[in-house]
């Protein structure tokens, strides 16, 4: 069964499931409580989250047409259709998408960032190294932003160096954009075949043979470059924090260290005080306005790992809101 006939259930498991409902749940047993999936994908997390809240009403939001389409053929089909509204767009467009819904403020918010195993799954696409395909990665393919090619043919040496080393963890990120350059002279990449053969011969042998794929760092920080990731969830979570309603609860799960970064960054901000260092009191508009509801970040357990190879890196992060900003009303 290749990826097209294969039910949306099978191509994507949801990650931390089961924390992610008992972090969620409680904020929208609320009579009107709306819950944000800001990035539906296959709508596992969704599901799951209006069996527990049977009340609550999904806005669902996510940026690729197909994934979209699917997600409301398995919503319907779970019964929750009538509760579901679904949007596309990025995840950065929250204000923006609750606003022309004429909702004030949400209950609840879940993020989980990164690739789905059905755009994996999706030969075609071009995000995997196991299948040759046009070198795309772009996650809506409506869009006329520049594709993995276009990137890989037109940009310095010098920045496709900074891509796979920030963006990828790529200690030979130099060295491949060199090979890349190189081949570009002759003949620009197109498929994602004749990068993983190019970075077949590009990283030694000695850490192939201990780090993986030598492919996935490099298929990695193309995608999140192509698609503009870390912008994006900069913007994302400032604007999905200002959605919530006093009460409301935001879960977050990051699978890339730039990620989690830019989450514990913006999380810590709502959470600490702002009053100046050596302030003798703390005034109302100095008090946090977020409260954690995990210490740091949550991570999978073994037995999940071992079942789920996207649960390997996650990082997950949640936070309710304890008062509102100040002067808002």
């Amino acid at each position: 069964m290749d990826s097209h006939s294969a039910p949306a259930d099978d191509r994507h498991v949801p990650v931390l499931l089961d924390t992610c409902v008992e972090l969620l749940a409680p904020a929208l047993a609320v009579d009107g409580a709306v819950h944000v999936d800001a990035t539906l994908g296959m709508a596992g997390h969704a599901i799951a989250v209006l069996d527990a809240a049977p009340g609550a009403r999904l806005v669902g939001i996510d940026r690729d047409p197909q994934a979209l389409e699917l997600a409301r053929e398995r919503i319907a089909r779970a019964g929750h259709a009538e509760q579901a509204t679904l949007v596309h767009a990025t995840y950065d467009e929250i204000p923006a998408v609750l606003a022309d819904l004429g909702i004030p403020a949400v209950q609840g918010v879940i993020m989980d960032l990164g690739l789905s195993s059905f755009q994996i799954d999706t030969a075609e696409r071009g995000f995997s190294y196991a299948a040759d395909a046009p070198l795309d990665m772009r996650m809506d393919t409506s869009s006329d932003g520049p594709t993995a090619a276009d990137l890989l043919a037109e940009l310095p040496e010098a920045e496709i160096a900074r891509i796979l080393h920030e963006l990828g963890d790529e200690r030979f990120g130099r060295r491949i954009a060199r090979r890349i350059v190189e081949q570009r002279e002759t003949e620009p990449l197109t498929r994602s075949g004749e990068l993983v053969a190019l970075l077949e011969k590009a990283i030694p042998a000695a850490s192939k043979a201990s780090g993986g794929h030598p492919a996935k760092r490099t298929f990695q920080a193309l995608r999140i470059a192509v698609n503009e990731e870390l912008e994006i969830l900069t913007r994302a979570i400032d604007g999905a924090l200002d959605s919530l309603a006093v009460g409301g609860r935001i879960v977050v799960e990051s699978y890339h260290s730039g990620e989690d970064r830019l989450v514990k960054t913006a999380f810590g901000r709502r959470t600490r005080s702002s009053a100046p260092p050596g302030f003798p009191v703390e005034l109302d508009e100095h008090k946090p306005t977020f409260s954690p509801l995990v210490r740091g970040a949550l991570q999978a357990d073994e037995t999940e790992r071992e079942h789920n190879s996207r649960a390997a890196s996650v990082r997950l992060r949640a936070l309710t809101r304890t008062r509102p900003d100040h002067g808002a009303h």
